[in-house]
């Protein structure tokens, strides 16, 4: 099969071909399904995604710990996946979740709290969104 053929079965096919990278790993968003708000970014590994699909919960790869994890394993936040798409080329992941409690390690329901503006110097950051719904001290092994 041609090069062409393969991307166009990829691109316009209905087979769920993902697209891992050099390391095993495919890149996946976590959004609300309610609010659409960006919960976090993450990496799943083959046997993260199907579990994920088989579990309707979702999983990822620790690319720091290089561990299986399921997310809310520790601190009972986890997130269970309402739907799960896969963009044109299938090298990304997209799940719509039901966060239940905070998505982010810190404690914040978004992993996404901080608002990048330019400042004088350069770009700076702003806390927005931040409040902090857990104390990942009491929560995780540190």
């Amino acid at each position: 099969m041609s090069t062409s053929a393969k991307s166009n079965d990829r691109e316009e096919g209905l087979t769920f071909q993902p697209k891992f990278d050099s390391a095993g790993l495919v890149k996946c968003v976590a959004t609300d399904a309610g609010t659409g708000e960006v919960l976090m970014v993450a990496h799943m590994d083959d046997e993260a995604l199907r579990k994920t699909i088989s579990s309707g919960e979702a999983w990822y790869f620790s690319r720091s710990r290089k561990a299986l994890w399921r997310k809310g394993e520790s601190s009972g936040h986890v997130q269970r996946v309402i739907e799960m798409r896969v963009d044109c080329d299938q090298d990304a992941i997209w799940i719509r979740v039901e966060q239940i409690g905070a998505a982010c390690h810190t404690g914040r329901r978004s992993c996404f709290y901080r608002s990048v503006t330019q400042g004088v110097g350069g770009a700076r950051l702003s806390f927005v969104d931040a409040e902090k719904l857990f104390d990942p001290a009491k929560v995780y092994d540190r």
